[in-house]
């Protein structure tokens, strides 16, 4: 994995999902306790950064009322609407401290809805990055982490998913998108898959340069 081309995706870490008082939190706390969600970012994150890879946050966000989206909302999207979720300006709305962005790294704007490419300029800033590889972590697994592997594979990206850097909204959900979906759209891999990657590249480099 040649960290010039690779992108680490990370997306909705926001305090309604990763933080106990958030509106979605009690909803995902059981898959993020059971899989350890919010350290594994972390630990990809922290190589990702090391290895000088590009960083892009991708949070989801609306105005009081979500006057950007139906007035109707259903499935997803109503329970978001229904949990008060995602308001601008709200503490529910911002970054988990854990993985929030540094100097540099790109933090998207527009996300009103599940495909972090849909609303965004994310095609537009890793093809003008020349970016061919993405990885992605976040939430939900099988939500918007999945649409947005499916859009990316669609794309012509190569896709890693890090299934212990995503959670869903209980364990069977999360496990039956990881073991049927996430193979035929992404290459599903661990956290330290991730960084063992990105170090082995660090080492082959060093060694080139006889160090």
């Amino acid at each position: 994995m040649n960290p010039a081309t690779t992108a680490l995706v990370l997306i909705e870490f926001q305090n309604d999902f990763t933080s106990e008082g958030g509106t979605l939190h009690g909803a995902v706390a059981e898959v993020m306790s059971a899989t350890g969600t919010l350290p594994n970012a972390k630990k990809a994150l922290d190589a990702a950064r090391a290895a000088g890879t590009t960083v892009i946050h991708s949070p989801i966000s609306f105005q009081p009322g979500y006057f950007e989206i139906s007035s109707h909302p259903y499935g997803i999207l109503k329970g978001v609407v229904d949990s008060t979720s995602f308001v601008k300006g709200t503490w529910g709305c911002e970054i988990v401290g854990d993985v929030a962005p540094t100097d540099g790294e790109i933090v998207l704007e527009g996300k009103r809805g599940l495909d972090a490419f849909a609303s965004t300029n994310l095609d537009f800033i890793l093809r003008s990055k020349g970016i061919e590889t993405i990885v992605l972590g976040g939430f939900l697994t099988n939500c918007c982490v999945e649409s947005t592997m499916r859009s990316a594979y669609e794309k012509g990206f190569e896709v890693y998913t890090l299934t212990d850097a995503v959670g869903a909204t209980s364990l069977e959900e999360h496990a039956n998108a990881i073991k049927f979906d996430y193979p035929m759209f992404s290459k599903p891999i661990t956290t330290d898959e991730f960084v063992a990657s990105l170090a082995g590249v660090a080492a082959t480099s060093d060694t080139s340069r006889g160090y």
